[in-house]
């Protein structure tokens, strides 16, 4: 009988501590937030994943009555912000505003050097953003359309250079993937500057194609200093009216409309989580947000919860890892 009544107190006290900890965690929800919260980004001031982080700080301030701070922690692929990001407190006072190739692609290129595990140790709250892309050449390159460059290269047996934002970047691999799909064969060139670095290497004939955002590109395409291809819209863009989607092109799938997202410590309460995506949620979807990133060519997009959200990451990170490890991609 002891033992009986022993154990019943035992789940008792078991019970009375769950209550304990779901009302700990509701009421911090409904707290939040009490203080500043910092927004890490992986990359310098600047590019597309500072500019969404810096248009979502300036309305969350307004929005939760406190300082959001953008935390700009550039350097390793965005592995030092990762793993900051990953390390801190799982009370929502620390997000994380990662891409595709950080919390998608990172987690294979830099599978043994990286002390995290970005699926493990991060959860997402919801996307943010996608980004136009498109694929260019040197207007010196007789081609107008992805077909007429495979034909080109095919038929003279010229040697190109391509480039990329650096070795197992999404432009990187995106080019991989379509030169596998086309059959024919350049030489990768990888800038560590990123567009910056990307730019000037195609103006300047150093490279004759690349895929890059269209941010970056547009003002040198109309200058006509770069020529475009294609542009991984589902639709063509009223900037380019002229530039036929990659879908009309022949290469449906081919080229990443690059996304940015928000995420979390993985052990984040789930109170505080869900507050954290309503709240983004309702801020990005605002119209006033929506014009503001239009005009950075940045479409708005979200997910109905974070769990949605994280199923999305994970099967990213199933499908970049097939193409990182069916090409032998490996990072020095």
């Amino acid at each position: 009988m002891a033992t009986r009544r022993h154990g019943i107190a035992q789940l008792l006290l078991v019970s009375l501590a769950t209550l304990a900890a779901g009302w700990s965690a509701a009421h911090a929800a409904e707290k939040f937030p009490a203080k500043p919260v910092r927004m890490i980004v992986p990359y310098a001031p600047g590019g597309a994943t500072d500019i969404t982080a810096r248009q979502l700080q300036s309305r969350l301030n307004e929005l939760w009555g406190q300082s959001v701070i953008v935390d700009n922690r550039a350097g390793a692929s965005g592995n030092i912000a990762l793993e900051l990001a990953a390390r801190a407190a799982p009370d929502g006072y620390t997000l994380f505003v990662g891409n595709v190739s950080t919390n998608a692609i990172n987690e294979t290129t830099f599978a043994k050097t990286l002390s995290i595990k970005p699926s493990r140790d991060l959860t997402g709250v919801t996307n943010l953003i996608q980004l136009p892309h498109l694929w260019v050449v040197h207007p010196s390159i007789p081609a107008s359309t992805l077909k007429e460059l495979v034909q080109h290269v095919k038929k003279s047996g010229a040697s190109l250079n391509y480039g990329s934002a650096g070795v197992g970047a999404y432009p990187h691999l995106d080019a991989v993937k379509f030169l596998k799909i086309a059959g024919i064969e350049m030489t990768h060139v990888p800038f560590k500057g990123g567009a910056g670095q990307m730019i000037p290497g195609i103006i300047g004939n150093e490279v004759q194609f690349m895929f890059i955002n269209m941010a970056s590109s547009l003002p040198h395409i109309l200058s006509g200093r770069i020529k475009p291809l294609a542009i991984t819209t589902l639709k063509r863009r009223p900037e380019l009216p002229n530039v036929p989607t990659t879908a009309e092109s022949g290469f449906p799938g081919v080229g990443t409309n690059a996304w940015n997202g928000l995420f979390a410590p993985a052990a984040i309460p789930k109170p505080v989580l869900r507050r954290i995506h309503a709240d983004v949620v309702k801020t990005m979807e605002s119209p006033a947000m929506r014009e503001q990133l239009a005009k950075v060519f940045m479409e708005v997009v979200v997910n109905k919860s974070p769990e949605e959200y994280q199923q999305f990451v994970l099967q990213e990170i199933k499908t970049w890892g097939k193409i990182v490890v069916d090409n032998n991609i490996k990072i020095e």
